[in-house]
């Protein structure tokens, strides 16, 4: 049965652009793809206030609409569904578990990963004891609603999928599996501008010698960075000439880690220029001049424990950066043969790899080679139209 009339589908963009990091590189994505997919249905694109010029609509089926509402809080539980009730939707997209418990329309929702369940940790908040707990119990909750009032649940990966099948006992039909994409970093005429930069004077910038490993991304106690750098002060023991450059917002966790640096003799603040340190934090990096970062560095270093996907290896692939990476839940199957792998508990497994990636020439073209074809099995377009589908099928 197919229906034809068409329909009225919402999309929650809160998260939309680099505001909302590796979930506003989703949603930037899926929307500005559907977009261009359907010129049938109409489109509501609802946008926070620090957003909502980072869009811009041009189409006459699609529009915005302003949902100054925080992230996670007790106003998304109140405010959305009365945002949602008055634009009398047939659908809502919801790019995270973080649904309204009473909203007031069908829905999707997108679940990326189940790290507050599987890995729950006191190292991943600043809140005491007791009220992580209650902000732990009370996420759970809504994942739960969320995933089992949904049409559909779309998921970025088949490991992520089994773990929702396993944790919920959700029928594997309910859940489809859209990839993630690899996008150029540069978007629109920014990869104009990152041509025209000197890579030799953005290194000399952020105080980077070379030779470097590299690593893009949160400090959340998941990605087992401090693991990293007890592993990294081994081998700067034996190759006093390699560097480790670590690049995030800097915010509580980095804070954290700096400090963990810091205790190990890798790391100290200092004003002058020409004090280098084996371990460097250039801090938030313009996506122009991250390209330059990805391209000069000897390898890209992943020792996550828990990722629902991995986009930031496949990024570095497409780089033309050889991955060394953890082996753990959908590394495997996302990156496939395409990285060298360690175990991320192991000190000694990880330190033996990232010495090999190190010392062996071929070793890292050869991962070049096969990066550049593993990257070409993701396309947003192709997460988009998958994404669009799901939307087809829910409505029904």
């Amino acid at each position: 049965m197919t229906n034809n009339k068409p329909q009225r589908i919402g999309i929650d963009a809160r998260f939309y652009g680099p505001l909302g990091k590796g979930l506003g590189r989703y949603t930037q994505e899926v929307v500005d793809n559907i977009l261009k997919i359907d010129q049938v249905n109409e489109y509501v694109i609802f946008l926070g206030k620090a957003n909502f010029d980072e869009l811009e609509i041009k189409q006459a089926n699609a529009k915005k609409v302003l949902a100054d509402v925080s992230w996670y809080g007790l106003a998304e539980q109140l405010i959305m569904p009365f945002l949602i009730a008055r634009e009398k939707l047939d659908l809502m997209h919801f790019p995270h578990f973080n649904v309204p418990v009473f909203c007031p329309t069908k829905f999707v929702v997108t679940i990326h990963d189940l790290i507050l369940t599987k890995f729950p940790t006191l190292r991943a908040t600043k809140l005491g004891p007791m009220l992580y707990f209650i902000k732990n119990l009370f996420y759970r909750l809504i994942i739960s609603q969320a995933v089992w009032r949904a049409k559909k649940v779309i998921t970025i990966s088949e490991y992520t999928k089994h773990d929702l099948i396993e944790q919920f006992k959700l029928n594997p039909e309910k859940i489809i599996v859209t990839y993630e994409g690899v996008a150029n970093l540069a978007r629109g005429n920014d990869h104009l501008f990152a041509a025209k930069l000197d890579p030799d004077e953005t290194l000399s910038d952020y105080q980077i010698d070379e030779p470097y490993l590299l690593y893009v991304g949160n400090a959340y106690p998941h990605k087992n960075l401090e693991t990293l750098l007890k592993v990294f002060k081994k081998i700067y023991d034996q190759q006093t000439s390699i560097k480790l450059v670590l690049v995030g917002r800097d915010d509580y966790f980095y804070t954290r880690l700096k400090a963990f640096a810091k205790n190990l003799g890798l790391w100290t603040e200092h004003d002058n220029q020409s004090f280098k340190t084996p371990v460097i934090f250039p801090g938030y990096v313009p996506d122009q001049k991250l390209e330059i970062l990805f391209q000069r560095a000897l390898a890209y270093v992943f020792p996550s424990k828990y990722e629902g996907f991995g986009l930031p290896p496949l990024e570095a692939m497409s780089r033309s950066c050889p991955v060394v990476s953890s082996n753990q839940t959908s590394l495997p199957e996302i990156l496939g043969q395409a990285a060298l792998y360690f175990e991320p508990d192991d000190e000694v497994d990880m330190t033996n790899k990232i010495l090999k990636i190190i010392k062996d020439d071929s070793l890292r073209e050869d991962l070049v080679a096969r990066g550049l074809k593993q990257v070409k099995k993701y396309d947003w377009w192709d997460c988009a139209i998958k994404t669009k589908a799901v939307y087809d099928q829910a409505i029904l």
